[in-house]
């Protein structure tokens, strides 16, 4: 009902930046949260920032606090994670997810509809 795409990741040396898109097509009234995961080899997939449907608020991991914000364009029905300060720990697949429900959520199994994720690799 609802798909998700990723773009924008890539390979990035270590204090770089990299801005991920996800873009969303369908029912994307069920997208009142919109989330972004990350999943490292041998790792279980990590929350990592979330906002709601209007951008008034945003939640975030504590290890990417202050380094990442994630922002969306509903007209454009597509969110952005700006990655700065990157460090060799960020990297993972991240994925893209979206959350019907009013309420916040950072557990992954809350979340509706996933991207097919994209590769972000940090080097030292």
């Amino acid at each position: 009902q609802v798909q998700l795409v990723e773009s924008g990741g890539g390979l990035v040396q270590a204090g770089g930046s990299l801005r991920l898109s996800c873009a969303a097509s369908g029912r994307t009234f069920s997208s009142r949260w919109m989330a972004w995961f990350r999943q490292a080899p041998g790792k279980e997939r990590e929350f990592v920032a979330a906002i709601n449907w209007s951008g008034s608020s945003t939640s975030f991991t504590d290890s990417v606090k202050g380094r990442f914000t994630i922002s969306r364009d509903n007209a454009k029905n597509t969110v952005y994670l700006q990655m700065n300060s990157l460090k060799p720990e960020d990297t993972a697949v991240y994925y893209c997810a979206a959350r019907g429900a009013f309420s916040y959520s950072g557990y992954a199994a809350s979340y509706d509809y996933w991207g097919q994720g994209t590769q972000v690799t940090v080097s030292s």
